[in-house]
């Protein structure tokens, strides 16, 4: 037994060596990637107007990127829309994608914002966007697309882009980072987007009765909230994003906005109020030093 330690253990400490210092200079093994752009205010839902073209007014007050959701009509049509089934949204039990695109319902009149109970989304033109033409209509403002399907026709569609972690890659890298591999890994992956369950869940109570449990909130911040790994991940020019319910500016962490903005004196304010917020003083200490 004691032969085996007298090898296992200066390989397991070299290792360990080895690991750390990849974990701080990536660029010795991996190229940094190159971004087009880079944001720190994301708007969720297209700040949460549900996403009629004329209701992204996140833009006008300074937005840098548009956050939205996908789906594919019967016919073939990429549509920005956040659920599959329209019930919720426009009052028709019906799916898009039992639908040709000229057969999908007009939004309600009055909308309630998910993460918000009590605000609700209005506006003139409710209905349901085409991708190309939020392209056509933002051409200048980033969009991350999110696809709420596991749909190989529409993944296909916007292949060509710059794709982010799935839950289960982003369960697979916090595998890789406590196990020491990370360093060592090749990652496709353009950016990394996260959820900051204590601000969720001071306005938005989840469903699930475990994230709504202090213990297992504080155990998952604990193990995901790491600096060392959002460091080395931006040293390979991969961005990170939490998901948050207000707006947040901290260092070199884009935080999404989740929140209706009315207009750019309101988004200054919620930049006032939360810097000097115990919960911004808190998540601060994950990035400071980037």
């Amino acid at each position: 037994m004691a032969s085996y330690l007298y090898y296992l253990l200066p390989a397991v400490g070299g290792y360990a060596l080895a690991s750390l210092y990849f974990l701080k200079n990536p660029h010795i093994l991996h190229k940094k990637k190159q971004t087009a752009f880079y944001c720190t205010h994301i708007s969720h839902r297209g700040a949460m107007s549900e996403m009629s073209i004329f209701l992204f007014s996140a833009v006008e007050v300074g937005t840098e990127m548009l956050e939205i959701d996908c789906h594919l009509t019967k016919d073939g049509h990429v549509v920005v829309s956040h659920d599959e089934n329209l019930l919720r949204q426009t009052g028709q039990d019906v799916n898009i994608s039992s639908l040709n695109l000229e057969e999908l319902p007009p939004y309600r009149e009055i909308l309630e914002v998910t993460f918000k109970t009590g605000h609700f989304s209005t506006g003139s033109d409710r209905n349901i966007a085409l991708l190309e033409d939020v392209f056509h209509k933002f051409p200048h403002i980033a969009v991350n697309i999110e696809v709420k399907e596991n749909n190989s026709m529409l993944i296909e569609k916007n292949s060509s882009m710059p794709y982010m972690f799935t839950v289960k890659r982003a369960l697979k890298l916090l595998l890789l980072y406590y196990t020491g591999l990370l360093p060592f890994v090749p990652l496709g992956e353009s950016f990394l987007q996260f959820y900051l369950p204590q601000i969720i869940n001071r306005e938005y109570i989840p469903e699930m009765w475990i994230l709504r449990s202090r213990l297992v909130i504080f155990l998952i911040e604990r193990l995901t909230l790491r600096k060392g790994m959002f460091k080395h991940l931006r040293d390979r020019g991969i961005q990170v994003c939490g998901h948050a319910i207000s707006f947040f500016h901290i260092h070199n962490l884009s935080i999404i906005l989740l929140s209706p903005v009315k207009n750019s004196s309101v988004l200054n304010q919620e930049r006032n109020k939360h810097r000097s917020s115990t919960v911004y003083k808190k998540l601060n200490k994950y990035v400071s030093g980037f």
